[in-house]
């Protein structure tokens, strides 16, 4: 398992790595203002409905029901029935396409109605997201074969597909010469990589035997099953986009500036929950449903307890930073060309208001597989919906007076209200154990990570001191004195808090 978490972790960290230097080239030429906020809207809508129709709903109702038709019935009876589900997916997404992309000023009037008074601004946006939008039912079909290559242990690929998309970008921008703007520009790279990924997992998924092609749906055992679980989970999905088009909607009320400091923030905050949760879940849930189609239930809890104990160890380190040191991140990464120190600043005051939730929100995608791999996509949707509720009344309670970081703080709390809910659930039902190599963890981690943060402080003046002499690189320079430093403390006491804890 550790070897397939590796796998997905290495190429999403690829797709991370090669993400931020498309960020940071995207702060650089659109820093914060109009521009940028049109731009960050049109990406953010294709990828909030693919959330709901793609990877949130059709990964939790197909993955599970895919592997039970490999274990019980064998490649033929799985690659009809991913036949029968990739029509569905087509002939739901086609037609919401077009309608969004004829009817785009109107999807704007409804999810950014504050751009409506800045006519420049508006107008924008409604272009850019008639650019990316086609983007939505490529990448669906992509998480769908992602989904079937997975569940034949095969992770690499679309473990690596996300990193086409930061590359179309990359190479738009470079070509942004030849666009009326860069954001005309970036907005077409994330057309074109939408094109690329599925052609990357696709020639994968054939070159193995495992390419579906349509097929005309019908009613049966597997199929009926995947729809149960499909229906919950799509509100469930849908529900946790609620509260991301809150922050859309909301922050287009707030002045000019402030959806571009969420987004980078996002973009940070994004790193361990890709890193770590997103690559933990993706892992996890096929290992689980094969174990569990076997009743195999000891080992299937102890794979999740793997998991559970791997991201608490890999999240903690990002918590301290994001909390500690979140103006010396955003100067280090993003401070260049139009990404002045004042968005610097207000980017900062979301990144740590947005770290209070980064443990539950790393963490969720390992509660919700004791569900999903029993094919029980109702009770995350019930806990999902708790959180959100909390989220979105109090992003509109604390957004007038505490602006963009208002709303990623509601994020966080509702972050944890949804983990704890999944957790109490999960262990009441028997479906999660902790187990004493979990609970020896946690205490280790507890205690590198209090030390961290007792250090943090002190390392901020001499990191900035070393860098000086390196004139516009020195907050770059000194992140990476401060990332290096605190990372070697913290993985130095957490080995010292499991030797100690073994001679206890």
């Amino acid at each position: 398992m550790f070897r397939k978490f590796a796998s997905v972790s290495g190429f999403t960290l690829l797709s991370r790595l090669t993400g931020f230097l498309r960020d940071v080239v995207i702060a650089s030429l659109l820093g914060s203002g109009l521009m940028a906020d049109a731009y960050f809207v049109a990406q953010r809508l294709p990828n909030h409905f693919r959330a709901i129709f793609g990877e949130g709903a059709f990964n939790s109702a197909f993955v599970p029901g895919y592997a039970r038709e490999l274990g019980e019935a064998g490649p033929e009876a799985a690659r009809l029935f991913a036949g029968r589900v990739l029509t569905l997916l087509t002939l739901v997404l086609l037609p919401l396409s077009a309608l969004a992309m004829w009817q785009m000023p109107t999807v704007i009037d409804l999810l950014a109605p504050g751009f409506a008074e800045d006519p420049e601004k508006y107008a924008l946006t409604v272009t850019l997201t008639r650019i990316t939008f086609p983007y939505l039912l490529l990448i669906s079909i992509v998480t769908l074969f992602s989904g079937i290559l997975n569940a034949h242990n095969r992770f690499a690929m679309a473990a690596a597909a996300p990193v086409l998309l930061n590359l179309a970008i990359l190479a738009a921008l470079y070509l942004a010469f030849l666009f009326p703007s860069a954001a005309h520009a970036a907005a077409w790279g994330i057309a074109a990589s939408g094109v690329l990924q599925l052609s990357l997992v696709a020639t994968d998924a054939k070159r193995r035997g495992l390419l579906p092609r349509f097929e005309k749906p019908s009613v049966n055992p597997a199929m009926g099953r995947f729809f149960r679980s499909l229906g919950p989970a799509v509100i469930g999905s849908a529900g946790v986009q609620i509260a991301i088009f809150a922050d859309t909607i909301i922050a287009s009320l707030l002045p000019t500036g402030a959806v571009s400091a969420i987004s980078y923030a996002d973009r940070l905050y994004q790193l361990p929950v890709g890193l770590i949760g997103i690559a933990a879940g993706t892992v996890l849930l096929p290992e689980m449903s094969r174990h569990l189609a076997t009743d195999a239930h000891d080992k299937a809890h102890n794979a999740q307890s793997r998991s559970i104990s791997l991201s608490l160890m890999l999240t903690a380190p990002f918590l301290v930073a994001f909390l500690m040191i979140p103006n010396q991140i955003m100067q280090g990464v993003f401070m260049r060309g139009h990404f002045t120190a004042q968005d610097a600043t207000a980017s900062a005051a979301v990144l740590s208001a947005y770290a209070i939730g980064i443990l539950p929100i790393v963490l969720i995608r390992s509660f919700v597989a004791s569900f999903h791999a029993r094919q029980d996509t109702t009770t995350p949707l019930l806990a999902a919906f708790l959180g959100i509720a909390v989220n979105v009344l109090l992003k509109l309670a604390l957004y007038q007076d505490f602006g963009a970081a208002g709303l990623a703080f509601a994020t966080a709390i509702g972050a944890w209200i949804n983990g704890c809910m999944l957790a109490f659930l999960a262990t009441r039902k028997g479906w999660m154990k902790l187990d004493t190599g979990l609970i020896q963890v946690g205490v280790a981690v507890a205690a590198a990570t209090a030390l961290l943060a007792a250090t943090t402080p002190l390392l901020i003046a001499p990191s900035v001191n070393a860098a000086y002499r390196f004139g516009a690189m020195a907050p770059a320079i000194s992140l990476v004195i401060l990332g290096l430093t605190g990372g070697a403390i913290y993985a130095i006491a957490l080995l010292a808090s499991f030797r100690l804890g073994r001679k206890a």
